[in-house]
């Protein structure tokens, strides 16, 4: 028998379920604060904290609520990108998990949030018969903020995906 064989196996590290209920609580209060969800925020990070993909029970069981909580929140955070569904094999149900790299991609990249604000600045700026007015001189300059931001948005994902590789986070399974 090797040396190996006659070592016991170490099981690997099982998370302080009460710090990981914390972290999540907190996180989705602090999102909250600036305007998310909370249910929303307290789902994405109890999937977040999971190892594996769960189901809608499972997040349920978690969090100790129910199914139809579980199920708004879940259809929200699928809409931003922000959670994948998944089948489960042999079942109705699904299972959900994080998208890699759902920061950047999700919440700004797919959301087109600044597009749709240059996009209805503009029809303004047209409205307000161009800069020949005040008030068109402060839609376009508006829209010309939000041009400058999506420009810095695009950049800085740029910035981004390049120190996610340089620092291997995009190499985990499900990052």
């Amino acid at each position: 028998m090797s040396t190996e064989e006659m070592t016991p196996m170490t099981p690997p590290p099982r998370p302080d379920e009460e710090e990981v209920h914390l972290f999540v609580e907190r996180m989705a209060m602090a999102f909250a604060d600036v305007g998310f969800p909370r249910m929303a925020g307290r789902v994405l990070f109890t999937v977040m904290s999971a190892d594996e993909p769960l189901t809608a029970a499972e997040i349920g069981e978690r969090l100790g609520v129910s199914a139809a909580a579980v199920s708004g929140a879940v259809r929200y955070l699928t809409q931003f990108g922000m959670l994948v569904r998944e089948p489960v094999k042999g079942s109705r149900r699904d299972r959900y998990r994080m998208p890699a790299n759902p920061w950047y991609e999700a919440t700004i990249t797919k959301t087109g949030l600044y597009k749709n604000f240059i996009d209805i600045a503009n029809g303004g700026v047209d409205a307000l018969q161009g800069r020949n007015t005040q008030a068109g001189e402060r839609v376009a300059e508006m829209r010309d903020f939000f041009l400058f931001v999506q420009e810095e948005i695009d950049a800085l994902g740029e910035r981004w995906r390049a120190r996610r590789a340089a620092t291997g986070h995009g190499d985990r399974a499900g990052a």
